[in-house]
């Protein structure tokens, strides 16, 4: 016979499912007697935000860490304690748009040029073409739709792009990371016109280019897994100067152009409209590039990938700002969900041990890797929107980044089942509806489990809410101090953890008395971690993971030859 304990945990694992199905179903069609909420809405999405970098994790106790207004918005709302995201970029971003953990829909960073000839639904990075994107329910419901920023969820067809994806209005790059002034990604293309490697932009506005006339101005070949280096450049020398400069060729700042995109939304706002918009920041991902007069005021910190990622997080902390004063402004504030979230944890990686500047203290690991540090991200909602009773407080319940799409369905009466993917044979939803949660209206915590991916389609864990397991080799295994990085970080933080060797089947942690996962305590939990184990195994027997095929240059020639040097969808 299983304990108590144990009993109790298999019944909401072996449940889950079923949970959530019940979940969707009531919302679908929103056939309560009362009428849709229907706020304006505004999701922002920051990149590779760690957790000791938010100002509110901090409680004022680091003068490096200067987020202000961000820390006024939780004082306001609710800071979700346990929101939690895939491990790298473009997982979350999928798994954001189409309501589903990224096991269902997309669990790789792949390059945006990648097909496979022979699955025209699935077989692209991102996103499927028939799964419908949560901008789609929302413009249904007669929302003004605007996206603005980083991507990363498909671009092989005009379908899997934004406006594809129901945002009425979008400006954004498709790519992992681009650079901050000139929109080049790390990767250029072969023209053989001039038969070398160019530059190419990656700024897509609605169903077209947006040309800066730029070109690469420094190489960065790239990390491993694809991410952005600068390794040739001046910052990785010390100098921290290579990257600040002005606008280059009449381009600006990336991010002030996703800013401004937002502000237009919001000034462009008429009486009886109701705005929905994604503002996914490129910032803080790397390369590490901030205006100048931003990185004055953090001159005091001697590690330069310190000083200009704290410098970056202040700029979008002012930028976030100004947009709340503008909704005030424009009277629309008392009636605005405002949703803040990471895509996933800090990165702590890099030939020299922090060099990507972030820090997720005082949790363990780091972005892709499973630990804490990882996959659990800074989040909060707040905004008029939010009942009184709820301003001020702490969810610890799980709550997941896919999650928003049922629950913005919910407050737009709009059903989240997607009717489009079921035709095709596609995974359905995983999304659950937290407002009831969230508003206060229940109490109960309506998530249960989240498995967790591994990124090469399978299952590496699970997270329940008292309990984490995890199986495998976990990278970035190690703690950061309250200050990182610094100049006696280590150098090799790529230290991986063996969850399953020899009789040992996997780790396991109390993430609730032991959030840092310190100590595994799987050997004095046998029933428990076979109990977790078989969920892991279930969900693995239903991971999503079509052949995404290989890079074989359309993407480039498409580029070059029909948008005049950006990249854009390059598929009919």
């Amino acid at each position: 016979m299983f304990s108590p304990l144990v009993r109790l945990i298999l019944a909401a694992v072996m449940l889950s499912t079923a949970h959530a199905v019940s979940v969707s179903a009531g919302i679908t069609g929103n056939k309560d007697a009362k009428a849709p909420l229907m706020p304006h809405i505004l999701f922002i999405l920051a990149d590779d935000f760690g957790h000791a970098d938010a100002g509110w994790h901090r409680n004022g106790s680091d003068p490096e860490v200067v987020t202000p207004n961000m820390d006024a918005l939780v004082a306001q709302g609710i800071n979700l304690n346990r929101h939690y995201a895939f491990k790298y970029c473009s997982p979350s971003r999928s798994a954001l748009q189409s309501g589903r953990n990224p096991v269902h829909v997309n669990d790789v960073n792949k390059p945006i040029g990648i097909h496979n000839k022979n699955d025209l639904m699935s077989g692209f990075a991102g996103i499927p073409r028939n799964m419908t994107g949560m901008a789609e329910l929302m413009r249904a419901a007669g929302y003004k739709t605007t996206f603005s920023g980083k991507w990363d969820a498909g671009m092989a067809l005009a379908e899997q792009t934004p406006h594809g994806r129901g945002y009425d209005s979008s400006l954004l790059y498709f790519s992992h990371c681009v650079d901050y002034w000139t929109a080049t990604p790390s990767n250029g293309c072969m023209d053989p016109k001039v038969n070398r490697t160019v530059g190419v932009v990656d700024m897509f506005d609605g169903t077209g280019p947006l040309h800066f006339n730029g070109s690469a101005v420094c190489g960065m070949p790239s990390e491993p897994f694809g991410e952005c280096d600068c390794s040739s450049c001046a910052l990785c020398k010390g100098t921290g100067t290579k990257f600040l400069r002005g606008p280059f060729n009449g381009s600006d700042y990336i991010d002030d152009l996703f800013h401004a995109r937002i502000r237009k939304a919001i000034l462009d706002h008429q009486p009886g409209d109701k705005l929905f918009m994604v503002w996914a920041s490129h910032i803080v991902h790397t390369p590490l590039q901030v205006p100048q007069a931003a990185l004055d005021k953090f001159m005091h910190i001697g590690n330069p990938s310190r000083r200009i990622y704290h410098a970056m997080v202040y700029y979008l902390d002012t930028m976030i700002g100004d947009v709340v004063a503008l909704l005030q402004a424009k009277g629309l504030f008392q009636d605005t969900l405002i949703v803040f979230s990471s895509d996933n944890g800090g990165p702590i990686y890099g030939a020299h041990a922090g060099w990507a500047g972030a820090n997720n203290y005082p949790l363990r690991g780091g972005k892709f890797s499973n630990w804490e540090g990882g996959i659990r991200v800074n989040s909060f909602v707040s905004g008029g929107a939010i009942p009184e009773t709820r301003r001020g407080t702490t969810e610890n319940s799980l709550v997941t980044l896919w999650d928003w799409y049922a629950t913005f369905a919910h407050l737009a009466g709009q059903d989240p089942h997607d009717h489009k993917a079921e035709a095709a044979g596609l995974p359905p939803i995983d999304s659950i509806n937290q407002w009831p949660l969230l508003s206060g209206e229940n109490t109960t915590a309506p998530r249960t489990e989240i498995p967790v991916g591994n990124g090469a389609g399978g299952v590496a864990g699970i997270v329940t809410p008292q309990y984490k397991l995890l199986r495998g080799n976990i990278a970035y295994s190690v703690w950061q101090g309250p200050r990182f990085p610094n100049e006696t970080s280590v150098n090799n933080v790529l230290v991986q953890h063996h969850c399953s060797v020899g009789n040992k089947k996997a780790c396991l942690f109390d993430v609730v008395a032991d959030p840092t996962e310190h100590d595994d305590i799987a050997d004095q939990h046998p029933e428990l971690v076979s109990t977790l184990l078989a969920a892991v195994e279930h969900h693995a027997a239903g991971v999503f993971n079509p052949n995404r095929g290989t890079d074989d240059g359309t993407a480039c020639r498409v580029a070059l030859d029909r948008y005049g040097g950006t990249f854009g969808p390059f598929l009919e």
